[in-house]
């Protein structure tokens, strides 16, 4: 069932009468109710008043390729050719390693819709249709996975780094690789690498941003999160946010090949929104409590505990505390 066409009606945010779409589309009123239930399915809250029909709550923007490629100015014409938007599919991440394997060495997929989406962890991260960003980016490092230590705190940088140069602000990382705006969370990692250990190697960075996520989503979301449609002082436009998260991510990548972490960790410092804060670490049945004074070279956190300095290279920081930012990201 193609429910594109549908989703492009109703994208002008309007009502349109269940009559007026089954003559547009060719097909019965029947199988529009069909296609409206299965787009509840996707996550998207459509309204229907008796009288008048259907609606989105928004004015609903897609995904374009062509625009992309248009805002990418010079460095369009290096993706035309390995870049795909699709409508909806189970993970990105899985598409861009499929690539990968094929012989692939750079690729990018975006999807409006993830039936199967995955966070750090094994966790899963909920894409409803049209109401995030869901990217992923195949990237080939002539170096082995040992020289990629810290790769992940990098990506956060760099999305905070688009963003910010779409105009948003009260934004923070919170170790290791959480992107957060006004404290709570609003972007999500997830890497995946396959290669040699000194040998060259593929990364499939993924990246899903919050952008206008329906009120039915909060009940499938176990912590305090936030989208970029909660700014109210910069439109969201995802095609914008993509074309910069693309740049950031391309610049990036090619200096951390030279600099490794080494190279970005006092840009992390800067925005570590619990750098200077008493925390406690889980991992696995592992708890230590102590003072974070922020990232190593190598992405380890240091933490400050009664007896020493211990670099802490994986886990989780608990609780999870929400600090007030200020508007350079910082604590107020």
């Amino acid at each position: 069932m193609d429910l594109r066409p549908l989703v492009r009606i109703l994208s002008d945010g309007g009502f349109h009468s269940g009559r007026s779409l089954s003559a547009e589309l060719g097909v019965t009123r029947t199988v529009i109710v069909r296609q409206i239930d299965q787009l509840r399915t996707m996550g998207v809250d459509i309204h229907s008043v008796t009288g008048k029909g259907y609606r989105l709550p928004y004015i609903l923007e897609m995904i374009n390729k062509e625009r992309i490629l248009a805002l990418l100015g010079s460095s369009g014409s290096q993706w035309r050719d390995d870049f795909d938007v699709v409508f909806t599919t189970g993970s990105t991440n899985a598409d861009a390693m499929a690539k990968g394997r094929a012989g692939s060495n750079r690729y990018l997929c975006i999807a409006e819709h993830q039936a199967a989406g995955r966070g750090r962890r094994g966790k899963a991260w909920l894409s409803p249709l049209g109401a995030n960003i869901a990217l992923s980016m195949l990237w080939s490092f002539k170096s082995g996975i040992a020289a990629l230590e810290g790769l992940s705190l990098v990506v956060a940088i760099l999305v905070v780094d688009a963003l910010k140069g779409c105009g948003y602000k009260e934004l923070g990382v919170k170790w290791p690789n959480d992107i957060l705006m006004s404290a709570s969370k609003l972007a999500g990692i997830l890497i995946e690498i396959s290669g040699d250990t000194e040998g060259p190697c593929k990364v499939v960075i993924g990246v899903g941003i919050n952008v206008n996520m329906p009120a039915s989503s909060a009940g499938s979301i176990d912590q305090s999160y936030t989208d970029l449609a909660s700014n109210l002082e910069v439109a969201p436009d995802r095609n914008r946010v993509i074309a910069a998260l693309m740049l950031s991510l391309q610049d990036g990548l090619t200096q951390f090949a030279l600099t490794g972490f080494a190279g970005f960790a006092k840009r992390w410092n800067e925005v570590d929104v619990y750098k200077g804060r008493e925390v406690e670490i889980i991992s696995g049945s592992n708890r230590q409590r102590g003072r974070s004074l922020g990232v190593s070279e190598t992405g380890a956190l240091l933490l400050q505990t009664e007896t020493d300095v211990v670099p802490i290279s994986g886990g989780e920081i608990t609780p999870s505390l929400r600090p007030v930012m200020d508007s350079r990201g910082r604590d107020a």
